[in-house]
């Protein structure tokens, strides 16, 4: 018997790339998901969470994750005992140029959250979506939990804010909050293709050179999302223990790599090295090195990456040429 079985679970952001993923592992393991859906008649048809029938398997619940109202009404009518906040805008370009958006939906989405669930007070998990951005800038590497937050640009702030935010609520109203910081998350159904990992397999796809926006030095931490999705559930049901209760972790695939080397494996994967990557040089407001260490993951949570770059990239590659084909999503070890 599953864990999740029987568990009333509201997921905010359910129809984005990760929480479709998240959605679909607790359905699959027996738990009543309520999905908060932002603009049902705007949704992409091809998201994983359409794409997979989840609209058929939960409750969907138009509206604004700024609207208490709404959401104290949900979090009661529907007997939530656990919630995951993933509910966010995420694309980094945007936020440079809509910070005042950005803000407010990563910002205030998490506080207005957070205050119904202080006023309704039965649930007893509740895990927001922060990020590595929160980290900023930092010579010492890898970013460990304890390491300052010092973010600078838009995005990376509001996170830093609803990262805050949730640690205020832990602290000062005893919620049973974890917080969790992920590596760039990347598999089949994130449609943001001006991201390194869906425009680049898109453009072998076509047989076109793929485009690098920076000067391909950058590093990163690239974590599958099926390994996401996995570290999500553990926090979760680690909070059944109220030491965890406030903390964040962090994770990641603990193996930095840069975009070039990036690049490379997908088109090494797909056959395609005869293409040559345009490097455009002129990314701005983006941290140049970052990953994670997430040792107190594994420690506490015995939870660690099981995909490698190699593993990951051949599942998502598969994901997106269905796609791009026209096919029937692809599946994944979610």
């Amino acid at each position: 018997m599953s864990y999740w079985d029987g568990k009333r679970v509201l997921v905010t952001g359910c129809t984005g790339f990760i929480g479709g993923w998240l959605t679909k592992r607790l359905v699959d393991e027996g738990a009543t998901v309520v999905g908060l859906v932002w603009d049902a008649e705007d949704a992409e048809p091809d998201a994983t969470f359409y794409s997979l029938g989840l609209d058929r398997r939960v409750t969907c619940t138009t509206g604004d994750v700024r609207d208490l109202l709404l959401l104290e009404n949900v979090l009661s009518d529907n007997c939530v005992d656990t919630a995951f906040h993933l509910a966010a805008q995420a694309i980094v370009t945007k936020a440079n140029v809509s910070p005042l958006e950005t803000f407010e939906t990563n910002a205030s989405g998490t506080w207005v959250l957070l205050e119904a669930i202080r006023r309704v007070g039965s649930l007893k998990r509740i895990v927001v979506a922060s990020s590595d951005k929160v980290y900023g800038d930092q010579e010492d590497l890898p970013y460990r939990e304890n390491s300052p937050l010092l973010a600078a640009n838009p995005y990376d702030v509001s996170k830093a804010c609803a990262d805050l935010i949730a640690q205020s609520y832990a602290a000062t109203f005893h919620l049973p909050i974890g917080i969790v910081r992920c590596g760039n998350i990347y598999g089949g159904g994130d449609l943001n293709f001006d991201r390194l990992i869906p425009g680049t397999v898109r453009a072998a796809f076509n047989n076109e050179a793929p485009i690098i926006r920076s000067d391909g030095t950058y590093t990163r931490d690239y974590l599958y999302v099926s390994d996401a999705v996995d570290g999500y559930v553990r926090v979760a049901e680690a909070l059944d223990e109220e030491r965890f209760h406030g903390e964040a972790f962090n994770l990641g695939n603990e193996r930095p790599f840069t975009v070039l080397q990036v690049v490379a494996e997908i088109l090494d994967l797909m056959a395609c090295r005869h293409l040559t990557p345009i490097i455009q040089g002129c990314a701005v407001a983006e941290i140049r090195h970052q990953y994670l260490s997430a040792t107190k993951a594994r420690e506490q949570l015995g939870w660690s990456s099981v995909y490698s770059l190699k593993e990951g990239l051949c599942e998502t590659i598969s994901c997106y040429e269905a796609h791009l084909s026209g096919k029937v999503h692809g599946t994944s070890k979610v």
